[in-house]
């Protein structure tokens, strides 16, 4: 196929870029610059300037591929709301793209928007939250309306992504840590996140383009629940700083921003997704990349 990818040169992108080049399909990426755009060229994938909020751009280059795969997203939390919208109308832009077809167009999310129904991790049936409660949701609420229109979508949602140099929101909290010279964890720390490789992320969007069906919520996740405490003792080794729990009422003067997920439980499974699509992630577990996170300790 031929697959118009947003996001190309970023961090998942960029693995997706190899992983769809290396099955076969022809990949042009969305870049706005000539650092990306010769990036994309030394991995064997075409390249179109530009923005992805240029939505008359966005649409263009959606109508000339076969499929198309959203992973752009701007993590700026200070602007989450704005951003969120931005990527809604991202997605209702693409979805018009492909109106009249059934060409795919995989939408990425998250597992942490997920309103778990069982109140253990949270599974690919569960529904989202609303944007209302957590702007983010706003991408999963232009999928659902594309979905309710008849189009191909299929959403994959996220964990912790890591590799030995990024690691999902665990990133910022190894910055944090960094600046306030010691790690924290909430309480017991027993609450936990999930998380996947890099790699493993990528050969999943893969399958979900190869495979996957119309309308389905896939969850890319290797590890259903690694817990906090055991994360931040990670990090503290790695860092070489002194590790403690707080309480929950010091959380926000610690984390700012990130005080609600530093305290929430955000175990997710993908088990059905492993059946389903066949998808067996096999690379390094979360701490084992912690521990070898690069930059080394400055």
């Amino acid at each position: 196929m031929h697959v118009f990818l947003t996001g190309a040169t970023g961090f998942i992108g960029s693995h997706l870029v190899t992983e769809l080049v290396g099955t076969g399909h022809r990949v042009t990426g969305l870049s706005r610059s000539d650092a990306g755009i010769a990036a994309l060229a030394r991995a064997g994938a075409d390249a179109v300037r530009g923005d992805v909020n240029d939505l008359p751009f966005l649409r263009a280059a959606a109508e000339a591929a076969d499929a198309v795969v959203h992973a752009a997203f701007d993590h700026d939390h200070a602007d989450m709301r704005r951003h969120s919208e931005n990527d809604r109308r991202v997605v209702e832009t693409l979805g018009a793209a492909l109106a009249g077809s059934d060409r795919p167009l995989v939408v990425t999310s998250g597992t942490g928007l997920v309103r778990s129904g069982n109140g253990g991790p949270a599974l690919e049936t569960d529904g989202h939250l609303s944007s209302a409660e957590f702007p983010r949701a706003a991408t999963e609420e232009a999928a659902d309306a594309l979905i309710a229109a008849g189009r191909h979508v299929m959403v994959v949602r996220l964990p912790q992504v890591h590799d030995t140099h990024r690691q999902g929101r665990i990133t910022w909290q190894i910055q944090l840590a960094r600046e306030q010279g010691s790690v924290a964890y909430v309480g017991g720390g027993a609450n936990r996140v999930s998380a996947v490789h890099v790699g493993d992320a990528a050969r999943l969007y893969g399958l979900v383009l190869a495979s996957g069906r119309a309308g389905a919520r896939y969850h890319a996740v290797a590890e259903e629940g690694v817990a906090m405490r055991d994360v931040a003792a990670a990090i503290g080794v790695r860092l070489g700083l002194p590790v403690a729990s707080i309480d929950p009422g010091e959380a926000q003067a610690y984390f700012g921003w990130m005080a609600p997920l530093a305290a929430a439980d955000l175990a997710a499974s993908g088990a059905s997704t492993r059946r389903e699509l066949r998808w067996d992630p096999f690379g390094p577990d979360l701490l084992t990349d912690l521990r070898a996170q690069e930059p080394l300790v400055r």
